[in-house]
């Protein structure tokens, strides 16, 4: 099922209740030269906002202040029936880490990573990046898919 324009927005509502536990957003980037550039990075729901964390020198980072446009994928499921997704194309909009929305973010970003940076995680986390940058998607265009009996997307309420 593919969602364009306004409609775009609220099915990230029912994304975020679907794959809030996901540990994984896959990004999309563009390299100068066109071709894409995907990773996977930390993220947090806000509201019905995906914010991603990535470094203040990384190649994300840097790509995102060259060219805004971005696609995000999380899925779920390791079984063929049980695999769903979701993918999330628009512009990356930067979301300061000192301004109300980015401290939000990483408390909440804190409290959804406390066992990836326990004992020695932290200390390595800290040392590896030194400047985290967030950034947050613009939706205009939302797809979703689900494999299983039915073979349908999730539904989207609209």
């Amino acid at each position: 099922m593919k969602v364009i324009g306004p409609a775009a927005g609220r099915a990230l509502g029912d994304a975020r209740r679907i794959f809030k536990d996901v540990p994984l957003v896959h990004a999309a980037t563009l390299l100068p030269d066109g071709m894409p550039h995907v990773v996977p990075l930390w993220f947090v729901w806000l509201d019905d906002d995906v914010v991603v964390s990535c470094r203040a020198g990384s190649q994300v980072w840097s790509n995102l202040r060259r060219d805004p446009r971005v696609t995000l994928e999380i899925e779920r499921g390791r079984a063929w029936a049980e695999h769903a997704g979701i993918m999330v194309r628009g512009r990356a909009e930067s979301v300061p880490v000192d301004g109300p929305q980015g401290k939000r973010a990483l408390s909440v970003w804190f409290e959804k990573y406390r066992d990836d940076l326990a004992g020695p995680g932290f200390a390595a986390y800290t040392e590896q990046v030194v400047e985290p940058r967030l950034f947050r998607v613009l939706a205009a265009s939302v797809s979703t898919w689900r494999h299983g009996p039915s073979a349908q997307p999730w539904e989207v309420r609209t």
